[in-house]
């Protein structure tokens, strides 16, 4: 191969060897990294997929390529409620893996999440104005035969509903999990035209799926759990689909920590004092990053169970550990190490062609011998 550079001297961005050759990033991923990488000021404030669309990433390539970075620590992404109590999707890019701890720190000195709450600005609700009179009728005023207004009634309590143009408007608030559950089932029809849901479908959908929230599932695992792996046959009821594939694979609920016993004395000074505000729910449980033990560049992963090498360090080391063993049964001495074996086990002339010539000589021999 014959190489030929000349380094630039401006309008260029530096990029760590550890970034270009990650063997858990794709193309898209990297070039996505690099662009952000490389932004000036005044575009730091786009959105990720907005810089996606710019470089041609879209659709399922640009969720694949951003869970890349998510699941590898190179994006973090946090809700916090800003500006007039609205809630807003922050972001975090870096060119090196960090942990869910660096990020918060990084957030905590950007002063992410802490706005000023609506009260705080000035005039609230703005100037005062004075009151109208006779423009509205009362509630128990008696109108005649023809008039085309009707009287005006006083609503219910009990109403959870707001009518107006005709339609009746279910208003519902929902928690954050809840808002995040919901925004996972609507997402899905960008993946396949068959999940399509709409919002009174999802909302029915929305209790199962915070449930997976709080068992320790991401939104994007969720997401992925929900929408592979679909029927060859099609899909003839979304809300059914979905609603059987949430009850049937939904993870096993986290073992409850054991509650300490209560001492007599404690207990009876305590039933003096007035009742405790209830303890909040515990958040959900998401599995930390850690720096895998096996070869290669050095990379990160969320470890669960305590395991120590990530899924494809697993496997590798598992197919060497089983030619191993395949090699001692056939009395073959195989001159690769473990590693060097399994990729050379995926060439026609590798190992597993030597192991099955030996297994056919020796069924040869043994039939000779008879």
């Amino acid at each position: 191969m014959l190489w030929h550079a000349i380094a630039p001297v401006r309008r260029y961005t530096k990029a760590s060897h550890d970034v270009v050759r990650h063997p858990r990033l794709c193309s898209d991923a990297k070039i996505l990294l690099l662009y952000v990488q490389g932004l000036p000021d005044d575009e730091t404030h786009l959105a990720l997929s907005e810089h996606g669309l710019k470089l041609g990433i879209k659709g399922r390539a640009f969720q694949r390529a951003k869970e890349q970075l998510v699941v590898n620590g190179f994006v973090h992404e946090r809700r916090a409620a800003g500006e007039r109590g609205l809630w807003a999707t922050h972001q975090l890019v870096s060119n090196v893996p960090l942990t869910d701890a660096d990020a918060l720190a990084v957030w905590r000195g950007a002063g992410v999440g802490a706005g000023d709450s609506p009260s705080v600005q000035f005039p609230t609700v703005g100037e005062p104005s004075p009151r109208s009179v006779g423009h509205q009728l009362p509630v128990d005023e008696e109108l005649g035969k023809n008039s085309s207004r009707p009287p005006t009634e006083a609503p219910s309590e009990d109403e959870g509903e707001v009518e107006g143009a005709g339609v009746a408007v279910e208003v519902v608030e929902l928690s954050p999990q809840e808002v995040e559950a919901e925004r996972v089932l609507l997402s899905l029809r960008n993946f396949d035209r068959q999940l399509r849901l709409g919002v009174r479908e999802a909302r029915e959908l929305v209790g199962l799926a915070v449930e997976w929230l709080r068992r320790g599932v991401s939104a994007g695992e969720l997401r992925r759990v929900l929408s592979s792996g679909l029927p060859a046959k099609g899909v003839r009821s979304a809300v059914g689909f979905l609603r059987h594939r949430l009850e049937m694979k939904m993870p096993e609920a986290p073992a409850p920590e054991p509650e300490p016993v209560p001492e007599t004395e404690s207990a009876s000074v305590s039933s003096d004092l007035p009742d405790a505000p209830p303890t909040p729910p515990t958040p959900p449980r998401v599995a930390p990053l850690v720096t895998c033990a096996g070869p290669g560049n050095e990379h990160v992963f969320r470890a669960y169970g305590g395991a120590t090498l990530c899924p494809d360090c697993q496997q590798a080391a598992a197919w060497a550990r089983w030619a191993e063993r395949r090699a001692a049964d056939l009395g073959v001495d195989l001159a690769e190490d473990a590693a060097q074996a399994v990729e050379a086990g995926r060439d026609p002339d590798g190992w597993r062609s030597r192991l099955a010539a030996a297994a056919a000589g020796a069924t040869a021999e043994a039939g000779g011998e008879q």
